[in-house]
């Protein structure tokens, strides 16, 4: 069996590599954060690029899952069924982040052609990023509880992760119900850049203790 360490490390580092690759592919393509009209612009101005950012989009989402599953297998032996919930969890996020990324591929195709359905191409990629985010932000609750609860994990980073988890249901319910005002969310991207860089970096420098057995697994 692998040590406590490898697995934490294993972890930390498809979550850092996850958080780096969608940074890059927003920077370059606005493919995550950007709005409708920037991914149109970059689509149109640089079509190669769009498409190399397309790919890191899709990576990216590959590289969450293995951090979840590292996650999983680490935090497993804490209580076996939470750990299961935010592996779920997980993967439902990330399948509607990959499903939504086919509209979007469809938006590559019309290039030399932008229409009126370019445009809805993108709205529906837009709205399938904002869907996942209710998947994103409650698998943080089992997760942030088991890394409170865990004897090798540093409990202000199980704090830190359930309170990310209210400012992703933040963004998810205001860019619905007051899409007007994004200013409401901005302050979590604060709170989820602490905590999941945090995590991340935690459990790629610094891994975790070897006495996993000894925590309870009810």
């Amino acid at each position: 069996m692998k040590s406590n360490k490898t697995i934490a490390r294993f972890a930390g580092a498809f979550y850092l590599a996850y958080i780096l690759a969608s940074v890059i592919a927003d920077l370059i393509a606005h493919v995550g954060f950007g709005d409708a009209p920037k991914i149109i612009q970059t689509l149109t101005a640089n079509p190669a690029m769009f498409r190399v950012g397309f790919v890191i989009s899709l990576v990216s989402a590959l590289f969450f899952f293995l951090a979840a599953w590292g996650l999983y297998v680490l935090l497993r032996p804490v209580n076996k069924d939470l750990a299961l919930l935010f592996m779920a969890l997980n993967l439902i996020g990330v399948t509607i982040q990959c499903a939504g990324m086919l509209p979007l591929y469809a938006a590559i195709a019309s290039v030399g052609h932008i229409s009126s359905e370019t445009y809805i191409f993108v709205d529906v990629f837009k709205n399938s990023v904002v869907m996942a985010q209710l998947f994103f932000g409650t698998w943080l609750f089992p997760l942030g509880y088991l890394v409170y609860k865990s004897k090798y994990i540093p409990k202000t980073l199980g704090v830190l992760l359930i309170v990310d988890g209210f400012a992703v249901l933040v963004w998810f319910f205001q860019a619905y119900l007051l899409p007007a005002y994004p200013q409401i969310h901005m302050p979590g991207l604060v709170v989820s850049f602490f905590a999941e860089v945090g995590l991340a970096l935690w459990l790629l420098i610094m891994g975790a203790r070897e006495d996993i057995g000894s925590t309870s697994s009810c």
